[in-house]
């Protein structure tokens, strides 16, 4: 019926309209600010995508018409884009590559992708209207994080969607998850890092240790320890020590639950108990401190964990770990298990807590790999205080390695209910 079609066109022209003008409009405003050349306004804008869309019903199923008006709207960008260059060098090409998108967008109406026409419309006045902020970022964000976000969407989106999804050998080594556990290691790594870098000058130690125990509690108190020299303020240090061992267990909940719902569930109840007391006792001792020394001095950002070289290092650990937890568990049983565990807890207990999470296992066993999951991180905290009695001074250390070894102690608690 010819009313329902023309009430679709109708329709279809309000919103080809509708994007148009919201481009036209944010553009307007700029015309009026700018002291030079600038194409288009709230008039051209609107027009532009009405001729995508005429053109768009004249080519039919070939888009024959719609291609060669793109070409002709394009030269016409690039004529203005040299007009307005001659006027003001440093100006760049966002009129007008608005100008082919708002053209665009009355193609894609009339192709019925309302949502991506809508969506390039929005993204679009956004994009020029946070020109400032955008500019602002780019100040903060270097180049090392440009390209550490390139080697993660590599690792995450380029090379994991194409490795195998089955088991290989008797270890079972599964290279998807195995791809998958680095990727989510660095992922939630690289997080922590942004932010302790972005508020490295805004948070003061206790702030920036609690970022870093998302990032590594084993490196965030090597760190503090060696800053807590000189310092003479050992419950700042030693509490903020003990609060990112607690962001631990938080950070073990997670990354279990990435991959085995099941046992992030047994591990709940005890690891949130532990982590709430640690971080809890650990900012209250911080906080008593006298001075205001911990809003004003940060602690120092770690290394980049997107670095490709670490992060291969760890997916060799994790394979060596599957391969060590497999063995022991069929020649030696549950002791030899639990042995590895607080073995691997003397170094990073990351890999060894997913190489047990890669087991998917039910029943009794689920209770086997919590068990030795408990003991690996508590052998991590007896680690972590022994560092703090090495690096840091005496005070300093002797604190935190009485906070980490009843820490060690209490999370060893949990074994009660496994």
């Amino acid at each position: 019926m010819l009313t329902d079609a023309i009430s679709h066109q109708f329709l279809e022209l309000a919103l080809v309209l509708f994007i148009s003008l919201l481009v036209g409009i944010e553009r307007e405003g700029h015309k009026a600010q700018a002291t030079h050349y600038v194409f288009g306004g709230i008039r051209t804008f609107p027009l532009l995508g009405l001729v995508g869309y005429g053109l768009a019903r004249l080519s039919g199923e070939s888009a024959l018409s719609l291609a060669v008006g793109f070409v002709v709207i394009g030269g016409l960008m690039a004529i203005s884009y040299w007009h307005k260059v001659q006027a003001e060098p440093a100006e760049g090409a966002a009129t007008e590559l608005c100008g082919l998108l708002t053209y665009l967008t009355g193609g894609l109406v009339h192709a019925g992708a309302y949502w991506l026409a809508v969506a390039l419309g929005v993204i679009a006045v956004l994009l020029l209207e946070l020109r400032a902020g955008l500019e602002r970022l780019t100040e903060r964000v270097g180049r090392d994080e440009v390209t550490a976000l390139a080697k993660f969407l590599v690792l995450a989106i380029v090379i994991l969607p194409v490795l195998p999804d089955r088991s290989f050998t008797r270890f079972e080594i599964n290279p998807f998850r195995t791809w998958l556990v680095l990727v989510a290691v660095s992922g939630l790594s690289y997080a922590s890092y942004v932010l302790q870098k972005w508020l490295q000058q805004r948070g003061g130690v206790l702030l920036t240790a609690l970022l870093g125990g998302a990032y590594s509690s084993t490196a965030t108190t090597i760190v503090l320890a060696r800053q807590a020299t000189g310092a003479d303020a050992p419950r700042l240090y030693a509490g903020s020590i003990l609060a990112a061992s607690g962001v631990m267990y938080v950070r073990m909940i997670v990354l279990v639950a990435l991959f085995d719902g099941r046992l992030a569930r047994v591990l709940v109840p005890g690891f949130g108990a532990l982590a709430l007391t640690a971080i809890g006792g650990g900012v209250a001792l911080a906080l008593r401190l006298p001075q205001g020394d911990h809003r004003a001095q940060g602690l120092r950002v770690p290394n980049n964990p997107l670095e490709l070289r670490p992060a291969f290092v760890f997916g060799a650990a994790f394979l060596v770990v599957i391969v060590l937890t497999r063995l022991a568990t069929e020649y030696v049983g549950r002791a030899g298990l639990y042995a590895l565990a607080a073995l691997m807890g003397l170094s990073d207990v990351d890999p060894f807590v997913l190489g047990v999470v890669q087991w998917q296992v039910h029943g009794e066993l689920l209770h086997v790999a919590a068990t030795a999951i408990v003991v690996a991180t508590a052998a991590n905290n007896v680690t972590k205080g022994l560092y703090a009695r090495a690096f840091g001074d005496r005070a300093t250390g002797r604190l935190a390695l009485a906070l980490l070894g009843g820490l060690a102690v209490a999370g060893l608690v949990p074994l009660a209910t496994l």
